[in-house]
């Protein structure tokens, strides 16, 4: 993990590493036969050395770019011609269809890489399929970073998946290939999508059937936001995801219903095999989705160390899973799924035996409850810091959802793989699709009363990557502490709590002080952030239109008032004068100005304006029409004024130090 750390974030070329495994290779090997058990560990140390080069360079053949035959090596900003291979249907929004396109020849020569392929969304036009091969005559075009500050980066995210570049083309403009190559991942894709129509074919209600796509086959596009969220606020979202929950789940269901083939000879290895392939064909039916792949693969380890039926470390078994997936995928590290993954198996497989010490119920559904409870506490400890980070909120009702749901999961799993497939063979009684409707409404009403307790939902919690460190640092002194009691443990909690509540105070601190004034990027609004310490005061044209903008900026900021304002024309920044031009068109009365703000497309001759004012810089937000802006930058490239676009630079943000 530190070598793709390393690799990905230096961008390290394939050849050095490499170079390090073949030269530290038969060191190792000299080593191991020489080393006597005292002295320093220079094969331990060898062996790091090793593994982080590993890393490096599996990660440096991931990303691709050091390659010579990536397209980023040859002329692609230029229009050309792509073949594209469709790996990937993302979820469409109002304005286009999107997909993960692996990149097969530019201009008829051999070339990898992945793009996104965005098409508009054309009811007209049929939806691309996994496998579907693709001629287009475009360009590639960079991926914009944020235009706001602190919002969702894509592409950062899109850069953890290798992908560095998006084409965007008419539907018109896009042949499709005639005899596209099927690959396996093809193949999930279209079996899911047969069992999806084949349910759909069936009465169950329209919410119900949503979640069951999602719940059986990951499949969660057609799940409405309130449902989700519904999930979200719960803390049962992973129930929506097919992950190591499900197949850990289904691993138990298989090993129960296979166990009367152990009485057999050879039994225990048919099983075995019976298991894997059971297991894989699920992930197939599921769509080869990262999540199911991952998962998959680490129950399929978890299932020969049942196999083997005497004392395995655990963690080892993890270990080793966790290493076969980033040996072929290195770039899974940076997914938060895999993140969240394994931190919650490892956290129950840590922390749940060590709780179940802590009490021994007599009665067996006190019991039961309680190792549920243990898991779902363990589990939740192991993902907290990442889901702080990451979502910046805590469901503390979450222990509610997942001590009615998962006790029930494997019989609705089992009933789900029924109810398949029934359909596959079109012999699903309509008696079992009313039973599982029902099952699953009920689900969703425990979940969406849950959800509804909002008081007990903390939401808009600032966390840093400083904190996730220290949080984690925390929590593992804590669960050391109350194992072994001793001062050296106790020690390590005390300064976990002492750095987390330091590091808070700090950023109190600084954030006390600070004052900003940031003009924003947002389409038909102008939005003007002024932050005061911990107060925040929003000036805008549309004051009902900035709420996700500010809270993302309020949130990393911890902020804790929010005020919202008409935006003014006028305004004095530290003695420079800004006004705002909206689609009136009012001259300002002051004739030297420092900034001047063009919002709403004001009908005026901007040359004769700047003639008249002089201002020393133009801006122009999303509020105006793109020819307007268009204009005005030739205009203030003629008159050697500085002009800057928030739609194309990002938001800007105003000097308050010097005079």
């Amino acid at each position: 993990m530190v070598g793709i750390i390393l690799g990905f974030y230096f961008e390290i070329a394939p050849l050095f590493p490499l170079l390090a495994i073949l030269l530290f290779f038969p060191i190792l090997f000299w080593l191991r036969k020489r080393q006597s058990r005292e002295g320093f560990p220079l094969f331990e140390m060898g062996t790091v050395l090793t593994t982080v080069s590993l890393g490096m360079f599996v990660v440096a053949m991931a990303m691709g770019t050091a390659l010579g035959n990536h397209y980023s090596q040859h002329d692609f900003e230029r229009e050309s011609l792509w073949h594209l291979k469709v790996r990937e249907v993302l979820k469409p929004n109002s304005f286009s269809q999107r997909y993960v396109t692996q990149v097969i020849s530019l201009d008829k020569e051999d070339v990898v890489g992945k793009l996104i392929l965005n098409l508009p969304a054309d009811s007209t036009s049929s939806k691309l399929k996994v496998d579907d091969e693709i001629f287009v005559f475009s360009k590639a075009e960079a991926i914009h970073p944020p235009l706001n500050p602190h919002q969702f980066d894509y592409k950062d995210y899109l850069r953890k998946q290798a992908i560095y570049h998006q084409i965007k083309a008419a539907n018109h403009a896009v042949i499709i290939a005639e005899n596209a190559s099927t690959t396996p991942l093809g193949l999930a894709s279209n079996a899911r999508e047969h069992i999806i129509s084949k349910l759909q074919e069936e009465p169950f209600g329209q919410e119900e059937l949503s979640v069951i796509q999602a719940l059986l086959l990951g499949q969660r596009d057609d799940i409405s936001e309130s449902t989700y969220n519904d999930y979200k606020n719960a803390g049962a979202v992973h129930i929506l995801a097919v992950s190591g929950l499900h197949v850990g789940v289904l691993l138990l269901l298989l090993q129960f219903l296979l166990s009367p083939l152990e009485r057999f000879p050879k039994g225990k290895t048919l099983k075995l095999l019976l298991v894997v392939l059971l297991l894989w064909g699920y992930a197939f039916v599921a769509g080869l989705s990262p999540s199911i792949v991952r998962a998959v693969t680490m129950f399929s380890f978890l299932a020969y160390a049942m196999y083997l039926n005497r004392p395995t470390n655990s963690f080892n078994i993890i270990a080793l899973s966790m290493l076969f997936i980033l040996l072929i995928k290195p770039l899974f590290l940076f997914q938060v799924g895999f993140q969240m993954s394994y931190a919650a198996v490892f956290a129950i497989v840590w922390i749940y035996p060590k709780l179940q010490k802590l009490w021994f119920p007599e009665n067996v559904v006190v019991q039961k409850t309680w190792q549920l409870l243990s898991v779902s506490v363990a589990a939740q400890l192991g993902v907290l810091p990442i889901s702080l980070f990451y979502f910046h909120q805590f469901p503390a009702l979450f222990f509610i959802s997942n001590l009615v749901i998962i006790p029930f999961l494997g019989l609705i799993l089992g009933m789900g793989i029924l109810i398949i497939t029934l359909s596959l063979i079109n012999q699903l009684p309509e008696f079992l699709v009313a039973i599982y409707n029902w099952i699953i409404g009920m689900m969703n009403a425990v979940v969406n009363w849950v959800a509804k307790q909002e008081g007990f939902i903390i939401k808009d919690i600032p966390f840093d990557s400083v904190q996730l460190i220290l949080g984690y640092f925390t929590i593992i002194s804590m669960v050391v502490f109350l194992s072994r009691p001793k001062r050296k443990t106790a020690l390590a909690l005390f300064a976990g709590i002492v750095m987390l509540q330091g590091w808070s105070i700090w950023n109190q601190f600084q954030f006390k002080n600070k004052e900003s004034l940031i003009l924003v990027h947002k389409s038909r609004n102008t939005i003007l952030l002024h932050q005061t310490g911990k107060v925040l005061s929003i000036a805008a044209q549309d004051t009902s239109n900035v709420d996700r903008i500010a809270n993302d900026y309020a949130v990393a900021e911890r902020i804790q008032r929010l005020y919202k304002n008409p935006i003014q024309n006028s305004y004095f920044i530290n003695q420079k004068k800004l006004y705002v031009m909206d689609s009136l068109g009012f001259y300002p009365l002051n004739k030297e100005l420092e900034f001047l703000l063009l919002t709403q497309s004001p009908k005026i001759n901007l040359e004769r304006l700047l003639d008249s004012i002089q201002p020393k810089m133009v801006l122009a937000d999303g509020s105006s029409y793109r020819s307007y802006v268009e204009r005005w930058k030739t205009t203030c490239s003629q008159k050697e004024i500085p002009f800057h676009y928030t739609g194309e630079k990002g938001y800007y943000v105003f000097d308050l130090k010097n005079p």
